[in-house]
Parts: structure tokens; sequence; C-alpha cells
């Protein structure tokens, strides 16, 4: 079956209808998430269906699912570790897993899912580090390892890369799309773009924020990334929709990390939804198929035909 394709003008109605913000909307929205995710958790694994030219394999490490997707048309070129989004409380979903799988097949590079521990039970800290742990295995074993981030997971993969920075390793590629970047959502511009967005709101990801956090400080850099020191990070590419809240701050992401003297790719879409790329819309297709390029261009151009 097709993957699903919507007007992205239809998108915001229906998301408000189908009172698509409501754990955010609301510290006690948020409240009420958690708890329903602690009671019934959702299941995580790929669509059935995802792709006939990848091949998904799972292993279970230290009480974490970790999946690999393989593009079997090929040698890989290197590797990708994804941290799915989700606000730290809610599963990857389908949509997350396709643009996972069109990496892997479209950039020729095996890409790495961790299913990495949720609110209640996960904090920013201990997965931060194993998430750096996966890129240097990763790198061990397929060669330059990037790292692809989704709204909270854009939060995770940038902690990642500044914590293997400051232990030697810069990463040849890491790739935000819809970043959390500070979990203080203090951005003054913040309430200026609320009205427009349909999806976050402050007063429930103040309470995701601070559960995630654990017992680190909110401006820590492995909760808040864009409180460290940016300098020799490598290329960072972001992708931000107008209409996101998080907007302003990969806004001032990008302005920290060119004075730091990163190199920095932005895509941002006028009109465009919090993790737009991700979306079944026309635009989403069409950022995603720039950061599919720009995952290859940054790992390299494939070894030749698979041996598998």
């Amino acid at each position: 079956m097709p993957p699903l394709d919507v007007a992205s003008s239809l998108l915001p109605p229906l998301m408000r209808l189908l009172h698509f913000n409501r754990t955010f909307v609301t510290e006690q929205g948020a409240h009420d998430r958690i708890r329903e995710a602690t009671l019934r958790p959702a299941a995580y694994g790929p669509p059935r269906s995802l792709r006939r030219d990848v091949r998904v394999d799972v292993v279970h490490d230290r009480g974490w699912p970790v999946y690999t997707l393989t593009p079997t048309s090929q040698r890989p070129a290197g590797g990708v570790v994804y941290a799915h989004g989700g606000g730290w409380v809610n599963e990857i979903v389908s949509q997350q897993w396709r643009l996972a799988a069109a990496v892997a097949a479209g950039a020729g590079v095996v890409v790495i899912v961790p299913i990495y521990p949720l609110v209640p039970y996960g904090t920013a800290g201990p997965v931060r580090d194993r998430v750096a742990e996966l890129v240097r295995e990763s790198t061990e074993r397929y060669g330059p390892t990037g790292v692809l981030g989704d709204s909270a997971g854009g939060q995770i993969v940038l902690s990642a890369a500044l914590a293997l920075r400051d232990r030697g390793l810069r990463l040849p590629i890491t790739v935000l799309v819809s970043p959390a970047l500070d979990l203080t959502w203090s951005n003054p511009l913040i309430p200026v773009v609320q009205p427009s967005d349909p999806w976050l709101a402050t007063p429930g990801g103040r309470v995701l924020a601070d559960a995630w956090r654990g017992d680190l400080p909110i401006t820590d850099p492995a909760v808040s990334p864009l409180f460290g020191d940016l300098a020799g990070l490598g290329p960072l590419t972001v992708f931000t929709g107008m209409r996101d809240v998080l907007n302003p701050d990969a806004r001032l992401l990008v302005e920290k990390a060119r004075a730091a003297g990163v190199e920095v790719e932005l895509h941002e879409a006028a009109g465009q939804l919090h993790n737009y790329p991700v979306l079944p819309t026309a635009p989403g297709r069409a950022a995603q198929k720039v950061l599919i390029s720009r995952v290859a261009r940054g790992l390299g151009p494939p070894c030749g035909p698979s041996d598998s």
C-alpha cells in the first residue's frame, strides 16, 4: 500500500479538530499523557511492509531494542544513528520508520534506531550517553557515522554529538529535524509563533522537559544542547517549519553555530509545521529528499554492490 499523502493546508485544521496538541496545551495534558503511556505502552516495531530494499534486524542490548536498517542493493557507505521524536513520552511511529528506511535506501547507509526508554523511566543523561556509544560502535563497524533526530530526538542526538566532540570524535554529519534545543521554553518569540502552531505548546512542554532532565539542571547541554559550546562540531543540517514554536530556537542554534565556526545548512520552510519532513505531505516529501541527499553527501558515496 502506498504511503498516505495529505495536503499540507489541511493538516492544521485537522490537528486542531483532533486536539492534536492535548499533551502540550496544558500541564495536566502532559501529566495525563505520561500516565497513559506508562499504563499502556505503545508498540514500537516497524511496519511489516517497510521497504523491499532494506533489511531490518534487531538486537536487545542492555534492555534496549536496537534496530538496524540495512540497504540490500549496495554496500553501505557508513552509518546513521536515528533518535525518534515524540516529546520523550511517545514511541516511534510509522512515518518515522519510513523516514529511517528512506534514509537507509536513499543514502546507502545503515540506519541504527534505538528504542530508548521514555519518561518516567528514561532521562536525558543516560540516553545521551548510550546514543553516543551507539555512534562509536557504528563507526567501528560500518565506517563514518552521523546522527539524525527529529523533535525530541533532535535534542538527544545534538547532545550526543556535543559529548562525542568532547571525547575526540567529530561527527561527519548531524541532521536535526525540528529539534528541541532549549528545554526552558523561555525564548520570547515562542508566544509570537504559538497561535500558528496546532501541535506544540509551552505548558505541557515544560512538564515533559522537567521529567526528562532527571537530576540534571535544565540548562545542562545533555538536556538543552543550545546552552552547550558548539565550537568543534561537525557539519549541521537543520530543518525547521515556521509554524513551529521550536523555530525560534532553531534560528538561535544556527546563529550560534555559525558564530562558533561550525558549517551549517538551514532549511527553513514558510507555512510548515513542526516535524514537516516526517509528515506525509508534498513539502514533507520534498524536504525528505533533501535530507537524504545531505546524508549521502556527508558520508560519501557507497562502496559498491553489496556482497549479501
